[in-house]
């Protein structure tokens, strides 16, 4: 069975992006030095597709991620900029409830039954998993399909913003299965599910 990964980036207080508008952009400027060089080598797959043609990787091949699911709030941030297609090296699905076509033949809407949809690609044959791109509204949705959490937490208070999930209140139990510490201040713990 393929796993659901949780792959976000947040503040200290746990916040994934602004108010308003939900973009977590104001956590670039972190992306330095060994961060930088950690993140290009482990999770190249999480890039947008015009972010690794310029890194030139875009031939490079997959190694975490096939499949993204990502809200319809998330997507919006890369389809404001005249890009309907932003992971074309996944498959891509955007989750909503207001949009009833979509520009670009490669990316499926989710209009129903997302957790049943989630639950049929975690299903599907393959070593390669799914990665949860956002927001806070859809992780709350897929809580109890999280299989792993992948946390870039970044050395900054925000006060507000979009919460990492919008659930109602439970205990999901994970366990921490790796920590890394780096020179800018940011921590990435990758927790599993516990079962």
């Amino acid at each position: 069975m393929r796993k659901l990964t949780y792959y976000i980036a947040s503040s200290l207080d746990g916040f994934i992006g602004e108010p308003d508008t939900g973009d977590g952009a104001f956590f670039e400027k972190f992306a330095t030095g060994e961060f930088h060089r950690f993140m290009f080598d482990e999770f190249a797959d999480t890039l947008p597709t015009f972010a690794r043609k310029h890194l030139g990787i875009d031939d490079r091949p997959l190694t975490r991620f096939d499949t993204v699911v990502q809200g319809r709030r998330s997507n919006q941030v890369a389809y404001d900029q005249g890009v309907t297609s932003p992971y074309a090296h996944l498959r891509q699905y955007v989750a909503t409830r207001t949009l009833t076509e979509y520009p670009d033949p490669a990316v499926e809407l989710i209009r129903d039954d997302l957790v049943g949809k989630v639950r049929e690609l975690k299903a599907e044959d393959g070593e390669l998993g799914i990665y949860l791109c956002g927001g806070g509204e859809i992780a709350g949705q897929l809580a109890d399909e999280i299989d792993e959490l992948i946390i870039k937490t970044y050395p900054v208070l925000v006060g507000s913003g979009v919460p990492m999930a919008s659930a109602g209140f439970a205990l999901r139990q994970y366990e921490l299965a790796e920590c890394r510490t780096f020179d800018n201040g940011a921590i990435v713990a990758t927790y599993r599910k516990k079962r």
